[in-house]
């Protein structure tokens, strides 16, 4: 299969992804390039990897397994990565897990059969979420991976930007969802281009397409990012844009510090953002007044 990905993580037992006890896979790879991404891990869609300073011992283990000679223990970041094959040999024979390989390619059956392993917690509302990165990057892969879940008779939500090809989308992978958390960037044009690396037309016409002809649940979404989409200026634009989709409704999504460490670990530039969430208080008189001004 051309188009199999690399699964980034399968977390188990979610309760922020969705109702019920919810299992969640990451796929690796996203056309969206956002200077504020929560999972930065999930970028690229080759596997890649990750070092985390403060689990080093300095043992050695890694650099002696290492046959491109890409480890350097008086290298900050350890990690020579224009050697690097990302092959994994030295996160294998790292003692302390300062070394990660991120992202391990699986067939539709290997994922479907480690989803399944929580078939028992689903029953009583729960299912699986499939996110990433943008998992409709990868529509063949995902055809045949939902088949098998909705032969099992699995719940499954799909969470995405909504950047696709909406005739891909609509025919390989909407019929086998049972919900779309669609998630919204800067609604502003100019900000979004600049934030992601993309044009945020299609996104909007995927959305309101979807909310016009979809069978399911499509549920808008957008992280409050600091400074960036929960100014005055971005809440009218995305008040706009719901009205002009049609949509009734809206969960903003507080921002969330805990992807900052891993620009680091990548030996990315970390994004000037705060490192602590939002008080709930403050949170709490953003969604009013969001709620005021776009009546969702």
């Amino acid at each position: 299969m051309t188009d199999q990905p690399a699964i980034v993580d399968v977390r188990r037992d979610s309760s922020a992804d969705g109702p019920g006890i919810r299992t969640v896979a990451f796929l690796k790879g996203c056309p969206l390039h956002c200077s504020f991404c929560h999972n930065p891990e999930t970028q690229d869609p080759r596997p890649e990897m990750a070092f985390f300073r403060a689990r080093c011992i300095s043992c050695g283990r890694c650099a002696e397994a290492c046959a491109e000679q890409a480890i350097d223990l008086e290298l900050p970041g350890r990690i020579h990565r224009d050697r690097c094959q990302r092959c994994g040999a030295c996160a294998e024979a790292c003692a302390s897990g300062a070394l990660r390989l991120i992202g391990v390619r699986r067939s539709p059956d290997e994922l479907a059969k480690i989803l399944l392993q929580d078939a028992p917690f689903f029953r009583n509302g729960g299912g699986v979420t499939l996110s990433g990165g943008e998992a409709t990057m990868f529509p063949e892969y995902l055809d045949a991976l939902l088949r098998r879940l909705r032969a099992a008779g699995v719940h499954v939500i799909l969470e995405t930007s909504g950047f696709f090809d909406y005739g891909v989308f609509s025919s390989r992978i909407l019929p086998y969802l049972d919900e779309v958390y669609f998630d919204l960037k800067p609604a502003l044009p100019a900000a979004h281009l600049r934030c992601t690396g993309r044009d945020n037309g299609a996104i909007h016409e995927n959305l309101r397409r979807l909310l016009a002809h979809a069978r399911i649940p499509v549920l808008p979404r957008a992280p409050m990012i600091p400074g960036l989409t929960d100014t005055p200026a971005n809440l009218r634009a995305l008040a706009a844009v719901l009205r002009e989709c049609g949509a009734k409704r809206i969960e903003l999504l507080p921002y969330n510090p805990l992807g900052l460490d891993m620009y680091e670990a990548l030996n990315r530039p970390r994004p000037r953002l705060p490192d602590k969430f939002p008080t709930p208080e403050d949170f709490a008189a953003l969604c009013a007044s969001f709620a005021a001004l776009s009546g969702c």
